[in-house]
């Protein structure tokens, strides 16, 4: 069964080769034949082995001529990816993209979401309770693949923008850029984690060695995630309370994802993911240095809060007048009239006549209509 599953895989790419070159001819501004056929040969059927030397003749041709290439590439593969419905296939054609994407081009880091999706793929050839382990793969190795070339051309973006800046001071600006690129470099790194074999039936060469990728991946996200924090946190000013508490949330996460990474390392270690063992210790983000700016942060809402206390004190002491409420009647000179018995002057004090709408007019006043009753 095998052996016929290998037959008819290596037909079909024979097969698409061949039409690839008589649609060449027909299509100018993708007739570079060349990178179609390595783009077919590099996702082929064959689960058993990958074709490292085609995948590297595309990684060397990019960068002399990205403009062109780049474009050509990106066109074959969305073919590739679109029509397929073979999980080996689809996880060379993502092996092979997180390859170019690691080529150091400007024009790569431009191209922004994947041309092509496979959130949603399943493969066509295995029955669900085989398929969904494969299926559940290569989605989340899409979804990570997809965030970072759209996280790297709005960095691009990022960066043109900042050029044009002029209104917020240049160390304020930097800081809010960095710690923007710190909680999009955790997001990133939380997806690379959920990208696992969700069962050791599937573990075999093809899965090992995307997972080597990966790893590799891991450890420079989390190492740039390390050192953005390293040179962060001298330059905090605990007085911004916005900017300090985004630092410590970013520092917690940091922290949680610490702990992560290493029950993921363990577990790779387990199924045999070579690079798993050849990294060195996964940085530990101190936690000292999070208790440190907690305390900080706390030191300074204190302050706060005793410097508007001061200042509402401040205030009731310097006015002169106070509304009092009580509930005995304040009994004013208009109030009191002169009435002459005998010799004598008695005040008597008479009360203002209230009529039915609470007003002191001493007049009798008309009712209000009741408004609500309009409605």
């Amino acid at each position: 069964m095998k052996l016929w599953k290998k037959t008819t895989g290596a037909i079909k790419d024979q097969n698409t080769i061949f039409i690839a070159s008589l649609s060449s001819r027909r299509i100018s501004i993708h007739n570079n034949i060349d990178i179609q056929a390595l783009v077919i040969k590099s996702t082929s059927h064959n689960e058993y082995k990958i074709d490292y030397r085609n995948s590297h003749r595309i990684f060397r041709l990019i960068p002399q001529s990205p403009a062109k290439h780049l474009q050509t590439f990106t066109w074959a593969l969305t073919i590739r990816m679109e029509k397929t419905r073979d999980w080996v296939v689809a996880l060379k054609g993502l092996i092979l993209m997180h390859g170019v994407l690691c080529c150091r081009v400007p024009a790569v880091h431009k191209l922004g979401r994947l041309p092509f999706d496979l959130s949603s793929f399943n493969d066509g050839h295995l029955s669900g309770t085989k398929s969904w382990p494969y299926n559940t793969f290569i989605r989340s190795y899409f979804a990570f693949l997809d965030s970072k070339s759209d996280l790297f051309s709005s960095f691009v973006r990022e960066e043109k923008k900042n050029k044009d800046v002029v209104s917020m001071e240049p160390k304020q600006h930097v800081k809010a850029m960095n710690l923007f690129r710190l909680h999009k470099l955790q997001i990133l790194l939380d997806l690379l984690i959920q990208i696992k074999p969700e069962s050791m039936e599937i573990v075999q060469i093809l899965i090992l060695e995307a997972m080597d990728s990966v790893i590799i991946e891991i450890f420079d996200v989390y190492s740039k995630i390390c050192n953005g924090i390293a040179q962060l946190l001298p330059t905090i000013d605990v007085s911004n309370r916005n900017e300090s508490l985004q630092t410590l949330k970013i520092l917690r996460k940091a922290t949680q994802q610490g702990d992560k990474l290493s029950d993921y390392f363990e577990m790779c270690r387990k199924i045999g993911v070579m690079k798993a063992s050849e990294q060195p210790v996964i940085p530990i983000i101190p936690i000292d240095e999070i208790r440190e700016l907690e305390r900080a942060i706390n030191e300074e809402k204190a302050i706060v809060k005793m410097d508007e206390n001061e200042r509402i004190s401040e205030s009731r002491s310097r006015n002169d007048f106070y509304t009092i409420i009580t509930d005995e009647w304040e009994v004013f000179d208009e109030n009191l009239i002169g009435i002459e018995n005998g010799d004598e002057n008695q005040l008597a004090i008479v009360e203002p006549w209230y009529d039915s709408c609470g007003s002191s007019c001493g007049r009798k006043c008309e009712e209000l209509p009741d408004l609500i009753s309009f409605l």
